[in-house]
């Protein structure tokens, strides 16, 4: 650093200088060119890889008088100098280092911009990991005296702690794993008495791991009753009102909540080493406070905690919990309503918080539904450990409001309807709370002396009967306030009251005596009718299958009656069907009665399907693809839309149907009618919905539909292979070259789904309806006509598989049935094809041991290699769109493509671990066929899948291909899933055999150089642990027996041989210690590694108020299991192909 200036030129300090200030202006500046912006970046990137970039790095941060960018670069140069190239430099120039950013940290100033003062904490950061308490021993002593300072000096004290705490105990940090425990003792001693600051505590109780002694050092006296007083008191301070939002006071409170979560869940994890004299009643009291508070986003992390903390044995044997639990189940109570359906300018506080947090929809849809899931969860907690006071309370305020339904809002309108009433949002509430309640009661009654009932439950149980049958007796002219009211029944005499067939049958009875007044003038009203139709059916197949053997006893009643209100109310085939499934059901669920008559009976309702499905008409349209348009009614589809030039349609919504156009929607209606598949849904469903297969329900359904699955089967695989072929354009040869791209607009999906629509799941459906008879519309009914033969044949070929050998031990299937679903799967859209993934993922894994060598490769092998090809190509077309090289199309469409894609690559890459998943049990052993074990097929070794696919070529080199390029695929959950998948089929390759030389071969090569890709992509930064992980396996595992590895990182950019062969030995030497194997693998990579947007140095404006810490962003995620993701913006990776030495 004190040697003459190399490369760039031999300028002195003021030329230098310039230069720089030139450059920076060049790349900031938005009328440079390319080749300018590239020139300038090569020529900074020299100056700070220099040997006197140090020097010239302090000189320029230093110079206030410089610009925000100038001084920034400077910081960058002594950033990438302590990163990069700390154990080149001498003792004394480490020490040149150090005192220089003591130096910048002295002179912070609260005019200094955020990012400066920001980066230059981060540099004290770097230095402290690589020198504290080795050669830097008074760096508290100088924090202190910072803190002595200005507000800015003490911004930066606590910045310094608390990402210091964040690398050294939350992040996988390379450097602070290196050092090992040394740095922990020294944080847990210098961080122990700042307990006002907010920030480091967050940090620091975050963690997830503790040593014991740790625990009671640093988490013990939090629960202090001084400690919660003061954290009580700074709550109080820090709570805002809605309508006056002080944004730094609500910042705090919600950093504030996430810490006391923090400290609940430590609570919760180990509550044997808190001490018995602590204040934990003071700490459930904060709790309660905090759970009360009108800001849902600062009231969650409670209600999360509370959940916690009533599964926990050990902590409701305290005295200080039970006193909370009314207050906490009145708080739950009022927080079970729909806040989406409330309008936006609402006076309630919560939804103007909820309009101040989230400013999407889909961020709403998942927030609230956590939200929800936690209220429910304590209420039935609550009521499994005081079941009558909280039963009785519960019920009592339900009725009273039900007896007030329509207080104080105007009387029930058809006209008027709206499937957001007050009333209805009200009822629906209270029937939530009675719901999680239910579940807690029986929670309850199963844990009692062995499920025996003794005067406190016959009791308890009597009560609720009279409850319910109070309800039962009240009117209402609501079908959605019917609707809820029926499931809630159905719930009583399936939950607590479950041994009583008697009240069951009163239930089953009320619904079938459920009027259905519709009135097609008036939409929403008619639509809330048939949604009530449809539910009051699926309760009475719930009873049906619950309640067999009592209604079998009464058969002739139920059946006259269930026949006479089919008559009057189904509308068409598909609703008698579905009344007609619920004799089937208790004919064939009630085993106290003879089989033989039971059996003849319901091949009665089997036997005419199966002649449908053999019918010559079915056989013969299924030939041809025109046959197949024809037999569906879309024949007059292809020239309709070219008489009609729907190609030159903007708005298909806008566009009414002509009579032409609404003939050709009721002709595919009528035709998927007549089409034996729903019927065969509905009686298949049935016949093997939640049956174990050694029942005797089971064992009919085998003996029912054991024969009649291979003359369904040919004509059902015809059906979904040319449902595929319908999407491929090239088939629709009716329609002119000029106008072929409208199949692609005509068959795409409209869809609601959580977490992507912006509407609400109601409103998304009312907007569909609305189009009905629009070309859109017409669309829509294609789409939809489609859809059902598609779906409803991967349905059944799922219900088949629950028939275990029945359906896999027929050798001739595979073939056939792999051509049906992957052939033209490639014509699929993104989401059709994860729907396709994720309902043929259980006829895989229902694939009993032995069939699998004939059943499993022919639908493996071909599955993957589609997955592959399709979701590779749809990420490099999202990377392409973001890199500007393809149009884009509106923002909108961009976020739900790529969530769709984020679906599609979880769901194949979640199917990669169900097979390759080594804990992974086998299926149940099936039943003998036709006196013969297996269908008389050989014994095969019972080894699990996983076995089976390692050994089995043809299926593997898809999976590890697909794997391959999973790693690269810009999803955080999926790359972590692969990243540990691939990491445990490492080991299996260690031999010499010709399969293991070749994967391991692979292994080497492909999969360690799309981690070390990975690993260069600043978008997995936070996947570095994994990625490192993976890396370790191979070389520690493989190197012993090939060189590939070692070669591999040799391709590499500045990586010499001696520092590779270093690593290696220390890897051997870490054997045991993963952290310590990771921060070895990261340390070697660390030129390579990616970093961060914020660690670029890139300087970025962010509203405080919208960042998010993991907590909130877990929240808003539908799967509360992951982390939430942040899109970042794609960087430029040109040249990471070139890392390894390609052209």
């Amino acid at each position: 650093m004190d040697g003459h200036p190399d490369q760039p030129g031999q300028e002195s300090n003021g030329d230098l200088r310039s230069q720089i200030r030139r450059a920076l202006k060049a790349i900031h500046d938005g009328r440079s060119s390319n080749s300018l912006r590239q020139e300038a970046s090569e020529y900074l990137e020299q100056v700070k890889s220099g040997d006197q970039a140090p020097y010239h790095g302090y000189s320029l941060a230093a110079d206030k008088s410089e610009s925000d960018v100038v001084r920034h670069y400077g910081l960058s140069c002594l950033d990438t100098a302590v990163r990069h190239r700390w154990t080149d430099y001498s003792a004394e120039q480490n020490m040149a280092l150090r005192d220089w950013e003591l130096s910048l940290a002295q002179d912070v100033a609260d005019q200094d911009p955020y990012f400066i003062r920001t980066k230059i904490a981060l540099i004290w950061v770097e230095i402290a990991k690589r020198s504290w308490a080795l050669d830097w021993m008074n760096m508290d002593e100088q924090l202190v005296h910072l803190w002595e300072g200005s507000l800015a000096s003490k911004e930066l004290v606590l910045t310094i702690l608390e990402v210091l705490s964040e690398d050294v105990f939350g992040h996988e940090d390379a450097t602070a794993g290196l050092r090992g425990t040394d740095l922990n003792r020294a944080c847990v001693e210098i961080i122990t008495p700042m307990h006002a600051a907010v920030d480091v505590l967050h940090s620091l109780y975050h963690r997830s791991r503790f040593s014991d002694q740790d625990f009671k050092e640093l988490v013990g006296p939090m629960y202090g009753h001084d400690t919660i007083q003061l954290f009580q008191q700074l709550y109080e301070w820090s709570r805002v009102d809605a309508t006056d939002i002080d944004e730094a006071k609500y910042l705090l409170s919600k950093k504030l909540s996430e810490m006391i979560y923090n400290l609940g869940r430590l609570l919760e994890e180990r509550p044997g080493l808190i001490e018995v004299e602590s204040g934990l009643d003071s700490f459930f009291g904060l709790l309660i406070n905090v759970a009360k508070n009108n800001s849902l986003q600062v009231s969650i992390t409670a209600l999360h905690v509370w959940v916690k903390i009533l599964g926990s044995e050990k902590l409701m044997a305290s005295t200080s919990v039970a006193p909370r639990v009314p207050e906490l189940l009145e708080i739950c109570s009022q927080r079970v309503i729909k806040y989406e359906a409330l309008p936006e300018d609402s006076s309630n506080p919560s939804v103007i918080f909820l309009n101040e947090d989230l400013d999407t929809m889909p961020e709403r849809h998942a927030f609230l539904g956590n939200y929800a899931r936690f209220c429910k969860t304590i209420v039935e907690r609550i009521v499994l450990h005081q079941p009558a006071d909280a039963l009785y309370h519960i019920l009592g305020q339900a009725e009273q409001a039900i007896s007030q339904l329509y207080d104080g809002e105007p009387a029930f309108s058809v006209q008027s309807y709206s499937k957001t009433s007050v009333p209805f949002l009200r009822l629906d509430g209270h029937c939530s709370v009675i719901e999680a309640a239910l579940k807690g009661s029986v929670r309850w009654l199963t844990g009692q002396a062995g499920g025996n009932v003794g005067h406190e439950q016959v009791t308890m149980l009597q009560n609720l009967k009279v409850w319910c049958e109070r309800i039962l007796a009240l009117n209402f002219e609501d079908p959605l306030v019917k609707e809820r009211v029926v499931h809630l029944a159905v719930g009583f005499a399936t939950g607590p009251l479950k041994k009583d067939a008697r009240f069951a049958f009163r239930v089953f009875e009320y619904i079938l005596d459920t009027k259905f007044f519709d009135d097609p003038n008036f939409p929403a009203y008619s639509d809330a009718v048939k949604d009530l139709q449809n539910l009051c059916i699926h309760e009475l197949q719930r009873l049906a299958m619950k309640f067999p053997d009592y209604l079998i006893t009464i058969f002739d009643e139920v059946e006259s009656k269930v026949n006479q209100v089919s008559r009057s109310n189904a509308q068409d085939d598909h609703t008698l069907t579905r009344y007609s499934s619920i004799l089937f059901i208790v004919t064939h669920r009630a085993t106290s009665v003879d089989p033989q008559p039971r059996q003849e009976r319901l091949q009665h309702f089997v036997q005419p399907l199966v002649a449908q499905w053999q019918s010559d008409e079915l056989t013969n349209s299924l030939a041809t693809f025109d046959g197949f348009c024809e037999l569906l009614g879309c024949g007059g589809i292809q020239q309709y839309v070219s008489q009609k030039d729907l190609h030159k349609l903007l708005d298909w919504s806008a566009q009414p149907l002509d009579e032409e156009g609404k003939g050709l929607q009721a002709h595919m209606q009528h035709a998927l009618d007549r089409l034996p598949l729903r019927a065969t849904k509905s009686f298949l469903n049935v016949s093997v919905e939640k049956l174990e297969q050694s029942s005797v329900p089971h064992r009919m359904a085998c003996d029912l539909w054991g024969k009649a699955l291979p003359l369904i089967l040919p004509n059902l695989l015809r059906l979904i292979s040319q449902a595929h072929t319908f999407h491929d354009s090239a088939n629709w040869k009716g329609l002119p070259v000029e106008v072929s791209g409208i199949v692609q607009r005509i068959l795409t999906d409209r869809f609601w789904q959580v977490g992507i629509s912006k509407e609400s799941r109601d409103d998304f459906y009312a907007k569909v309806g609305d189009t009905k008879h629009t070309v859109e519309g017409l669309a829509s009914s294609i789409r939809a006509t489609i859809r059902a033969v598609r779906e409803t044949g991967y349905k059944l070929l799922f219900y088949m598989s629950l028939l275990g050998e029945h359906f896999y031990g027929h050798k001739w299937l595979p073939q056939p049935l792999s051509e049906a679903l992957f052939a033209d799967a490639h014509a699929l859209s993104t989401h059709q094809m994860a729907i396709l993934v994720e309902t043929i993922r259980p006829v895989i894994e229902n694939c009993p041991v032995a069939s699998r060598s004939h059943f499993l490769p022919p639908i493996l092998a071909p599955l993957f290699e589609q997955l592959d090809r399709k979701a590779s190509a749809e990420w490099d077309k999202l990377e392409r769109r973001e890199k500007g090289s393809e149009e884009r199309t509106s923002l909108d469409e961009e976020m739900r493509d790529e969530s769709i894609l984020r679906t599609l690559t979880y769901t194949s890459v979640m199917l990669v671990v169900s097979l390759l998943d080594p804990e992974r049990p086998n299926p149940p052993e099936p039943q003998a066929v036709n006196g013969t074990a297996h269908n008389g097929l050989p014994n095969v070794e019972h080894g699990n899948v996983r076995a089976f696919i390692l050994a089995t070529p043809e299926i593997l080199k898809p999976v590890i291909l697909f794997c391959t390029h999973a790693i690269l695929m810009r999803d955080t959950r999926s790359c972590s899933f692969i990243a540990r998948v691939l990491g445990s089929l490492v080991p299996e390759f260690e031999t010499t055999g010709q399969i293991d030389t070749e994967v391991r071969e692979y292994l080497s090569t492909e999969v360690l150089k799309a981690c070390i890709t990975s690993l260069h992509d600043p978008y997995f930064v936070d996947l570095q642990k994994d990625l490192a992980q993976l890396i370790a396996s191979i070389l520690i595992t493989y190197t012993p027996r090939t060189d590939t590895p070692k070669q591999i990182l040799l391709s590499l950019p500045s990586m010499p041989a001696d520092k590779i062969d270093r690593a290696v030995v220390n890897l051997y030497k870490a054997h045991q210690n993963m952290r310590k194997q990771r921060a070895i693998v990261l340390d070697l990579l660390e030129s390579l590694r990616g970093v961060s947007i914020s660690e670029q140095g890139k300087v970025a404006r962010t509203d405080a108020k919208k960042v998010r810490s993991a907590i909130q962003e877990r929240y808003m995620t539908v799967d509360m299991q992951e982390e939430g993701m942040k899109k970042e913006p794609s960087p430029d990776l040109g040249g990471v192909a070139d890392i390894f030495g390609q052209p």
